[in-house]
């Protein structure tokens, strides 16, 4: 039990460190070579924490295990910018967030059937030939375009943070209980972290490419958000862990019961992550969610610290949602501020970054929990047993180390011991909840600037998966704008630039016909309805009028621009164009980025005509403008 933390707390730091050389070794030597490395080195990581023999072995194993889980996170999402169109990315990105909840709500429950009925050690194993099924069909059937970026990669500010991460855990998980807190081995990871912290300041500040720019915490709002970040990871993982043992020692629920016991939670969680964006995108008023968010979590974890061997189901759920929803609530804006407060060129950086401090946040959670726990059970588990019999070969600290031998307590004993658990969890949650309280003050002091069009709802995976997802400003913004684009509509976007183009008069699928035949030279009424969702009667009817406007001609049963339609397409891109630029605020201003202007001339393309909607002759496109 006083190892349990250092499980999930080796993976958590593993993987956070190692998420940045991922995202942009990918970039400079491709990314298929690297993702089919990180899933080699994750089952590898499997194999080996399904073998372990004692707790350093899966410890050690879970760490090398987080190191490929940080390029799965990383480099997947990479590799969908790679092979869809801006235009298909919020879709297909979409799909990430939907798989990610129904894991959250699968995971706990098959983690309870394995272990229930086959062995802890199968949570591990069931990762191979899952595994090795998607290794052997990306290395068949993944080709990517080969994209060579160069970068100047920060190898050693990504080496101090981790080494600055691991002694702050270290010390926080070991100090008043392994060792205690002034001796001389603490002490001495204390003054290492602090110098170590010394010397990443100072690489930071001369690194071409940091993995962690200092200028960032400069800006308030982005100094305000990794604070709350980090508490709100120190929370969730830290009651994430220490949940499903209350319910399996002090409830007795099997297994598998305590993943459906914990589904409140993630239910809570889903639903309000989900309702928060859609509120920010309808309103563009952020500010109440955080505050709201750190008060509700602040308020379950006080819930939880009621908790005790006799608590209901009907309770323990009831808490369980409280605490998910106050987590949703604050999570899922977190990367919207940072995006929101932060120029073009720091975007990227400060998104990862804003998700880096929750999973840093996350490890300190565990391992502080942890202390607490081990702590206050061995101190409890005294009281409660001082001056009884125990059965041969039972002790307070063999009862510490494993709960299963309260089964063996005498009758009379058991609810002392049970006791003493209970109240050893839940006071996790009552030292949890100031830290929690700390970040409801701090959210009172973020400015709610008015938020860009383009950044009004992060995708739910980058701000529910536990890591940092290291993306380029502009692969960034191209999530950003091709799901506020999906979000649109395809009437809402035509009816928006025709009127904006000076042509109100037309029908929204006559500016639609018109920009598809300037983008691919002409088009069939007839095939373009195959190809397409819109209906049959719609494309006739654009096609009539544009006809009679005298914007286009029949060339057999193909329409091609007159001289006046390729006036008129080329004024509605234009008007495409615009609207999007307005999306991006200030970002869009005189010196603005080539690589930004590109992305909206592309991805104003795409929206004005999908390559799947190609002619059958294969003609050529024409440029709208």
């Amino acid at each position: 039990m006083d190892h349990l933390s250092w499980v999930v707390t080796a993976y958590m730091l593993a993987a956070t460190a190692a998420t940045p050389l991922w995202g942009k070794l990918g970039d400079q030597y491709g990314r298929k070579k690297l993702f089919l490395t990180a899933i080699m080195i994750f089952l590898v990581g499997s194999a080996l924490c399904g073998m372990a023999q004692n707790m350093p072995q899966l410890i050690g194993f879970r760490a090398l295990q987080g190191l490929g889980g940080g390029g799965l996170m990383v480099l997947s999402m990479a590799i969908v910018g790679d092979l869809v169109s801006p235009r298909e990315r919020g879709k297909y990105q979409g799909l990430f967030g939907a798989v990610f909840g129904a894991t959250s709500v699968l995971g706990p429950l098959l983690g309870g059937l394995f272990t229930e009925h086959l062995s802890w050690r199968w949570v591990f194993y069931v990762n191979l030939p899952i595994g090795v099924i998607a290794l052997l069909v990306i290395a068949t059937t993944l080709h990517i375009p080969v994209r060579d970026t160069k970068h100047t990669i920060d190898y050693l500010g990504t080496f101090l943070i981790a080494s600055v991460a691991t002694c702050l855990v270290l010390v926080a998980s070991l100090g008043g209980t392994t060792w205690a807190w002034g001796s001389p081995r603490i002490v001495g990871l204390a003054v290492l972290g602090a110098v170590l912290a010394a010397a990443f300041v100072a690489v930071e500040k001369k690194a071409v490419e940091p993995v962690l720019p200092l200028k960032l915490f400069r800006i308030r709002t982005f100094a305000l958000s990794a604070v709350i970040s980090f508490v709100v990871g120190f929370a969730m993982f830290g009651a994430m862990t220490y949940l499903p043992t209350f319910l399996q020692v002090v409830q007795g629920v099997s297994p598998t019961m305590s993943g459906v016991h914990m589904l409140p939670m993630v239910f809570g969680m889903l639903l309000s992550t989900t309702a928060s964006g859609q509120i920010v995108s309808r309103t563009g008023r952020w500010k109440v969610f955080p505050v709201a968010g750190t008060a509700v979590t602040t308020l379950g974890l006080l819930l939880l610290h009621q908790l005790n061997e006799n608590s209901s189901t009907g309770e323990m759920s009831a808490y369980f949602f409280v605490f998910g929803l106050g987590l949703g609530l604050v999570m899922q804006v977190l990367v919207l501020i940072v995006q929101n407060a932060v120029s073009y060129e720091d975007l990227g950086v400060a998104t990862s970054g804003a998700t880096f401090f929750r999973s840093i946040g996350a490890s300190f959670g565990v391992a502080i929990f942890g202390t607490i726990f081990t702590n206050r059970l061995g101190d409890k588990l005294t009281d409660a047993l001082a001056g009884q019999q125990l059965p041969p070969g039972l002790s307070v600290g063999a009862l510490e180390a494993d709960p299963r031998g309260i089964a063996r307590l005498p009758a009379d004993l058991r609810p002392g011991a049970l006791s003493a658990y209970a109240s050893s969890i839940t006071d996790v949650f009552l030292y949890a909840a100031p830290v929690a309280l700390l970040a409801f003050v701090l959210a009172w002091f973020l400015k709610e600037d008015k938020l860009r069009g383009s950044v009004t709802a992060p995708d739910p995976t980058q701000t529910l998966a536990s890591n940092p997802v290291e993306r380029s400003s502009y692969d960034e913004c191209a999530r950003a704008l091709s799901v506020l684009g999906t979000r649109e509509g395809r009437r809402a976007v035509y009816e928006k630039i025709t009127a904006r183009a000076g042509y109100d008069d037309l029908l929204p699928a006559s500016g639609w016909l018109l920009l598809r035949i300037a983008r691919h030279g002409s088009v069939e009424p007839g095939v373009l309805a195959e190809r397409t969702t819109v209906p049959l009667t719609v494309i006739t009817a654009a096609a009539r009028q544009v006809e009679e406007r005298h914007l286009a001609e029949r060339q057999g049963l193909e329409m091609i621009l007159t001289g006046r339609g390729r006036e008129v397409a080329g004024r509605l891109a234009r008007a495409r164009e615009e609207s999007l630029a307005e999306l991006l605020g200030d970002w869009w201003g005189p010196e603005r980025p080539t690589d930004l202007a590109q992305l909206v001339e592309e991805l104003s393309a795409e929206l004005c005509g999908s390559e799947s909607e190609r002619p059958h002759n294969g003609s050529a496109p024409v440029r709208a403008a």
